[in-house]
């Protein structure tokens, strides 16, 4: 999926050092580590990133001068991170700001800062009109930028920069997308069918959790299912049967706090939580030996991709960290954050859109020989438009960042603000996407929204790092799985619709995605 922000367990880890490689290089076979985003759409277009520079933008909006300040060194950033983290919360931290400035346009300081981060300062845009610059490449830049004003070490992922921090002027941006979008086209027949078998599994275990001890855990049994469903549907590998065993998710969860926990919260008393991995970087070493078993594990599971990857000018090594990133941060990780908060809208919707939801589906898949396809899901519509409602609620990414490639006006839909060159921008998703001055009850789930006339908000709808009306490119930044991550939401509903006719949840916190606990599954009546 698309940007920063994923939250993980407690781990040990141990990691091997490599030599920085600002651009790619290959390394020993025994590391690599590349993010990257998975999609089984059509062949996308190949055009690579040339742009004009369009000329200077006007606005008839009136322009104001962006509210704010960072305060003084050291001082307003450290401010910024506890009231960020610990003392307000994200929510309310750029709630206060919009109340306090009359703006979502405004200046702040964003974690993680001293000492990690050295220029903290960003311009926040927390709008749906002004958000979109962020997807932009003609006005901004993306390089370095995929975690935000920090970067992990390039020792995380085998020495490589990995497609997700590439801009998409640098060379290796084209051939590595590429890379991805053949791994999604050669693959998508397996999709549906290992989807099911993998998620029959998960099912099969709620089902024993609840009959054992009253309730299951949601959270752990999709860990498991979602890692085991991308090794067979991309791979064609079974983990179990291999070193790995039923390690791939936790080992991935240790590696995954290495970098993003920085931008985390863990629920740690807050000033030891602040000082261990908001103010120094946890040393790579630590993890080198779990990331060394699960680059051992994609290498020995990739040869046919990685014979293509050679065939576009990547070297195996550097293939094999991206696809390593590609399946383990961005696809698991977006399963991870996704599925648990899909099934936290839908429990908390009730009995009601579940039984219009498993008779639209049923109905479908009866008049589709008893089959599950793509085809038969485009004529599901409740089932689409909940699946969309649920991305654009609470997206999986929800911060995304940009570097001002030259002066810009930058509008809200109040007023226009000035931007120079080279400054950071900000964009936190979920206020763009519950922007009231667009959407009709923007804080409630309304599984409805996009039928019909709805499909017209489609455009509004932005979890990929780009609208869901457009297509990733090998000249953009949208996530290259958008296509695939729709499909296997939409499938997690197909097929637990299927099965069951209704259910019951508790939700709990959780640093990534909900906590989410199933008390009732009522099965399907034959």
């Amino acid at each position: 999926m698309a940007s920063s922000s994923l939250a993980f367990p407690t781990f040990q880890p141990q990691f091997q050092s490599l030599k920085n490689k600002s651009t790619s290089k290959p390394s020993t076979r025994r590391l690599s580590f590349r993010t990257i985003r998975a999609s089984v759409s059509e062949k996308p277009s190949v055009s690579a990133p040339g742009v004009t520079v369009p000329p200077p933008e006007k606005t008839k909006l009136p322009i104001r001068k962006i509210p704010g300040d960072y305060g003084l060194p050291l001082v307003g950033p450290f401010k910024d991170r506890m009231d960020y983290f610990y003392n307000q919360g994200r929510d309310n931290f750029f709630k206060s700001k919009v109340l306090k400035y009359g703006s979502t346009v405004f200046r702040a300081n964003m974690g993680p800062g001293p000492f990690i981060a050295p220029n903290p300062q960003v311009v926040v845009l927390l709008d749906g009109k002004s958000f979109p610059v962020l997807f932009d490449v003609t006005k901004v830049e993306k390089k370095d930028l995929f975690t935000g004003t920090y970067m992990p070490s390039t020792e995380l992922t085998g020495g490589y920069r990995i497609l997700s921090y590439l801009d998409p002027s640098e060379p290796m941006h084209a051939k590595l997308k590429k890379f991805m979008f053949y791994l999604l086209k050669s693959r998508r027949d397996h999709v549906i069918p290992e989807f099911k078998a993998s998620y029959t599994e998960l099912f099969t275990s709620l089902e024993k959790d609840l009959a054992l001890k009253g309730k299951a855990n949601f959270v752990a049994a999709n860990d498991q299912a979602a890692f085991n469903f991308l090794a067979r549907a991309w791979f064609g590998t079974e983990p179990a049967q291999t070193s790995l065993g039923l390690d791939g998710p936790g080992l991935v969860s240790k590696w995954v706090l290495f970098n993003l926990g920085p931008v985390l919260s863990l629920g740690l008393p807050k000033y030891l939580e602040d000082l261990t991995i908001h103010s120094f970087r946890l040393p790579p070493a630590l993890i080198k030996k779990n990331y060394q078993r699960l680059y051992d594990f994609f290498y020995a599971s990739s040869s046919f991709l990685l014979d293509e990857a050679e065939n576009l000018g990547i070297s195996r090594e550097e293939a094999c960290h991206n696809l390593l990133f590609a399946t383990c941060f961005n696809s698991f990780g977006g399963m991870k954050i996704l599925f648990p908060n899909m099934m936290k809208w839908l429990g908390r919707a009730g009995a009601k859109l579940h039984a219009q939801l498993a008779e639209e589906i049923r109905s479908v898949v009866q008049s589709n020989g008893g089959n599950v396809t793509m085809r038969g899901m485009e004529q599901m519509p409740l089932m689409k438009s909940a699946v969309y409602e649920a991305l654009r609620i609470e997206p999986p990414v929800p911060l995304q960042y940009g570097k001002a490639k030259r002066d810009l006006i930058i509008e809200s839909h109040d007023a226009a603000f000035e931007v120079k060159k080279g400054e950071m921008l900000f964009g936190f998703q979920p206020f763009a996407t519950k922007d009231p001055k667009i959407f009709t009850r923007a804080e409630e789930f309304v599984a409805d929204r996009f039928i019909g006339e709805g499909e017209e908000l489609l455009k509004h709808v932005l979890w990929s790092n780009g609208p869901e009306t457009e297509k990733p490119t090998l000249g953009n930044k949208q996530c290259a799985g958008k296509d695939f991550v729709v499909l296997v939401a939409r499938l997690l509903v197909v097929e637990f619709f299927l099965r069951y006719d209704s259910f019951e949840i508790e939700v709990g916190k959780s640093s990534l995605g909900a906590a989410v606990t199933v008390t009732s599954l009522k099965r399907a009546r034959s």
